[in-house]
């Protein structure tokens, strides 16, 4: 027995896991819209290619993912794939990270950065001094 997909809960899901409110994207899909019709269109079984092109744009999520998702399916994979011990022999190394080596070198990268952006700002400003002597 095949169930059906329902887009509209799969926009509202998608949205929702976003952080986005029904307003904020009523707004970026344009003036035809409002936060009332956005929660219409999350009751509907099956959802126009254009709008669903529209909203896949605005969230930045593929189309097939509203046409696809199946919770339960979601929930089975999870499930079968997670089991109490799937975790056991995935990882055989040890891990050697040391916090404050990744620390010392994200502190590095910093530094390298502002050097470059105070490069970029005085080749900048001799820029326009000759642009304002000329």
């Amino acid at each position: 027995m095949e169930q059906k997909i329902h887009q509209g809960r799969n926009v509202k899901r998608f949205r929702e896991m976003l952080g986005i409110k029904q307003e904020s994207l009523a707004f970026d899909l344009g003036n035809d819209w409002n936060q009332k019709k956005i929660s219409m269109l999350e009751q509907k079984d099956v959802i126009e290619d254009d709008i669903l092109d529209q909203i896949s744009h605005a969230l930045k999520i593929p189309v097939e993912a509203f046409q696809n998702f199946n919770e339960e399916q979601a929930v089975n994979i999870i499930s079968n794939t997670f089991a109490e011990h799937a975790f056991t022999n995935s990882f055989n190394g040890t891990a050697n990270i040391n916090p404050i080596e990744k620390l010392v070198s994200l502190h590095e990268e910093k530094i390298a950065l502002y050097e470059r952006m105070l490069k970029e700002k005085d080749e900048m400003m001799a820029r326009l001094e000759k642009l304002i002597n000329k």
